[in-house]
Order: C-alpha cells, then sequence, then structure tokens
C-alpha cells in the first residue's frame, strides 16, 4: 500500500505563484533523501528530490496548480460526489460526516432479528460455494505430506543411566524379591501419594491388607460414603438457663444456646444481665442463635463486669466488624476469657483496618490463648499467632511453678539450684541414713530452701 504525504499551507492562497512555490502550496507526493556532512568549520546539507508518482503517472506537472481555484469551478454536485470518494481522517469530524457511504432506500419498519438471522441463513444457503482450483479426490494427498522427525533416544537412554542408583546386594535382593503390596506399603510409608491410590495408601498405613484387584493397574472405585446420624436438635430451656444464671447456680459451668431459633432480644438482654453477677458459668456458646449487633454490644458490656467466664462462642450470627472490635476490647478488662470464637459472620472480609485494630487489642491481652477468627493479612495472623504462642508458653510455665512444690539448694554465695519435689524425699531419705552413719552430706542444713 503507497503512502501520501500531503503538504499544505492555507494561510496565504492569494499570494502569487512564486510565492506558493517556495512556500510548497500545492499537493505533492515526495520522496526526500537527506545527506548530510558535518565538519569543524561548517555544515553542508545536500538534499536530492525524486518526482512523485501516482499510479505511475508523473505529478510533477500539477505542482504549480492552485487547488483553491479547482474547487471553486467545481458545482455543489460534483463537490458532494468528491466528497463521497474522500474519507476524511479526522477524530472530530462526526461518524456521518466522515463514512463515505450513503444509504437511499427508505426504512422498511422495526428491527425484527428473527426475520433477520433466517434472511442470513437463506442467503448463505442460496449463494454457491466458490469453486475449487483443484477438486478434491478421495484417496489423493495434495501438497506435502508432513514425515515426522526420527527420534532420538539416545537422550533417553543417558538419563536412564544417570538416575540408575546402586542400592546394593541386599536391598536389591529384598526389592526384587518383594511382592506387589509390600511394594506399595514401602511406597506409602516412604510419602511417595502419586504412585499409589488413596484407598492403598489408607491400607497401607492402617495396615488391614492391600485391596484385591488394586495394584499398580488397579482402578480405583467410589466408596461408599459413611452415613452419619442426624444431630439431636437442642432442647435446652431458654428461660430456666437464664434463671439459673441469674440465680448464680453452682451446678452451671457450661451454658449450650447452640442452634436454637427464634431467641428474642429481650431473652438475650436478660441473658446478658444475668451473666454480670454470675460467679460459676465458665463457658457460655451462642452459635447459630441470630445474635445481632444490639445484642452483642450488651454482651460486650457484660463480659467486662463478670470475672470466671472462659469460654466465649458466637460463631455464626450477625455481628459486624466494629462489633467485633468491641468485644475483643471487652476481654482487656475481664482477663479472665482464655478462648474467644467469633468466626463466620455477616461480614466474611473484615478489611485491613480492621483486622490491625484486633492484632494490637489481641497483644495486649496476656490471658486469651486460643482465637477463632479469619484473619485474611498474613501479618495479622502471623502476629496474632506468635502472641496466643508466647501467653500458652507463660501460662503453661505458671501453672507449672503454682502446683509443684520447688526445692532450692544452695550451692554458694547467693547461688541456688532448682530441683523438683520428688527429689525432697529421696534427700531427705539420705539425710537420715546419713546421720545414723555419722557421714556428711553436701548441702545439709540450712542451704535448703522448701517453696
Amino acid at each position: 500500500m503507497a503512502t501520501t504525504e500531503v503538504f499544505q499551507d492555507w494561510d496565504s492562497p492569494h499570494e502569487n505563484l512564486s510565492s506558493k512555490t517556495t512556500r510548497m502550496s500545492t499537493t505533492r507526493t515526495t520522496t526526500k533523501t537527506t545527506t548530510r556532512r558535518e565538519t569543524s568549520a561548517s555544515t553542508k546539507t545536500t538534499t536530492m528530490t525524486t518526482a512523485a508518482k501516482l499510479y505511475g503517472k508523473d505529478l510533477s506537472e500539477y505542482d504549480d496548480v492552485d487547488v483553491d481555484d479547482l474547487l471553486s469551478q467545481l458545482s455543489p454536485e460534483e463537490i458532494n460526489i468528491l466528497a463521497k470518494e474522500v474519507d476524511p481522517d479526522d477524530s472530530f469530524m462526526p461518524p456521518s460526516q466522515r463514512c463515505s457511504y450513503e444509504c437511499d432506500k427508505d426504512p422498511t419498519g422495526p428491527l425484527n432479528r428473527k426475520k433477520l438471522i433466517d434472511h442470513i441463513n437463506k442467503q448463505a444457503l442460496e449463494t454457491p460455494d466458490i469453486p475449487e482450483l483443484k477438486p478434491y479426490v478421495p484417496g489423493t494427498v495434495r501438497g506435502k505430506k508432513w514425515i515426522p522427525p526420527p527420534q532420538d533416544n539416545q537422550k533417553e537412554k543417558e538419563a536412564d543411566e544417570q538416575i540408575a542408583i546402586d542400592l546394593g546386594d541386599e536391598y536389591e535382593q529384598a526389592l526384587s524379591a518383594a511382592s506387589q503390596e509390600e511394594i506399595i506399603d514401602l511406597a506409602a510409608i516412604l510419602g511417595f501419594h502419586s504412585m499409589m491410590n488413596q484407598d492403598q495408601y489408607h491400607a497401607s498405613l492402617l495396615n488391614s491388607g492391600q485391596p484385591v484387584g488394586l495394584g499398580w493397574d488397579g482402578i480405583t472405585k467410589a466408596s461408599q460414603p459413611k452415613v452419619f446420624p442426624m444431630e439431636p436438635p437442642n432442647n435446652t430451656d431458654v428461660d430456666a438457663t437464664i434463671k439459673q444464671v441469674h440465680d448464680d447456680d453452682h451446678m452451671l459451668a457450661d451454658l449450650n444456646w447452640n442452634n436454637i431459633k427464634n431467641i428474642s432480644d429481650e431473652k438475650f438482654i436478660q441473658l446478658f444481665e444475668a451473666l454480670e453477677i454470675n460467679t460459676h458459668l465458665e463457658a457460655l456458646s451462642l452459635t447459630n442463635v441470630g445474635l445481632t449487633d444490639k445484642t452483642a454490644l450488651r454482651l460486650a458490656d457484660a463480659i467486662e463486669k463478670n470475672s470466671t467466664l472462659r469460654v466465649l462462642n458466637v460463631e455464626t450470627n450477625f455481628i459486624s466488624p466494629s462489633v467485633i472490635v468491641r468485644l475483643i476490647k471487652a476481654l482487656l478488662k475481664t482477663k479472665s476469657i482464655e478462648e474467644f470464637r467469633c468466626s463466620n459472620q455477616r461480614s466474611q472480609v473484615l478489611g485491613n483496618k480492621i483486622e490491625m485494630e484486633i492484632t494490637q487489642l489481641v497483644e495486649q491481652n496476656p490471658m486469651l490463648l486460643r482465637l477463632g477468627l479469619h484473619l485474611e493479612f498474613n501479618d495479622a495472623r502471623h502476629r496474632v499467632a506468635a502472641h496466643l504462642q508466647r501467653n500458652i508458653d507463660r501460662i503453661c510455665r505458671v501453672e507449672y511453678w503454682e502446683h509443684a512444690t520447688m526445692v532450692a539448694i544452695g550451692s554458694g554465695y547467693y547461688t541456688y539450684t532448682i530441683l523438683p519435689a520428688d527429689f525432697l524425699k529421696k534427700r531427705k531419705q539420705n539425710l537420715a541414713l546419713a546421720e545414723r552413719n555419722d557421714t556428711a552430706v553436701p548441702g545439709r542444713g540450712s542451704d535448703i530452701l522448701v517453696r
């Protein structure tokens, strides 16, 4: 496709012919070749211009023709015909003026898509196929037949030689004499899961024998799913348990309202008001009971005044992220709850701001050991997990020191050795035996400190 460059200057159309020639005011198609030579003294530029051609015809004779004069001699009909032949590349013009196609037919009515598709299909079926230059003959090969290149198996042989491992005569003899079931068990022990199916793997782990007909080439059939009984409905009496919590019944240490439907907000408020004065309830589970923000805020106020509750579960409810933050903030005041679960709420995604706020609150809580909440960002997950692990380690150490009787034996100036309580009994026996035999025992007397 030829490219036409148009150089036009419409600023002064009425100047003389010489000025127009100087300013290149005509439409021409040119090809320029410029050679530049630079020296330290001067710069010379040489330009060679070839004659422009259109369809092989020299256009140099039209260089001095005035386009305005030609356009002024045309009639309106001729200008309209010329405008239809020219498609101006101007993005500021509307498409109706840029397009040279004009339909002179009258509209036949509104668009009927079904009739249009039927008409297109009918024309496609009635239009004859374009005849082939070389007709198709069955059984003849048209063109060159593709022949695959010969495969080079040398690389595969070299790879096999490199992979081969010498296991020794003992292992080679054991593996060669092993049965197929024993090889499958060995693959399961080594963790080669891709070499076996699930039935073979679990049979190897349970040592229950390989299924019949399931070798290396066996087909795994669908196993019959286990039928589990339906969970019985929760028959907990709501009013009775509220009265027990209000009366501070020492027999009620675990309250479970899971999956109880149609609990009114008044019942929740009565329970949370009773929870403020209760001193025996240790676990409260309110999963899938329709807890909303209004009642959850009342629960947060009750948690701040309760000092015995250790486990709180409010999963699968309609609590917003901001109220979840309020509940976690209430855990800081009570400092007795060790496990708090509140996942699967109305909003599945908490957001970065809420998660960072929850992370800061958890890091300030020294008693929380378990948190059931889905955190999307890695930073929040890692910080919360690390803090909970530190709390668990510290609690374990504190419980060990509180429940175990410790013995400190001094071996020098301000130097003591911590020993378990069992060592004290043996040492007392040794002291008694040494006193009978009149022998010296190191660390005897005032250097023993029992706590």
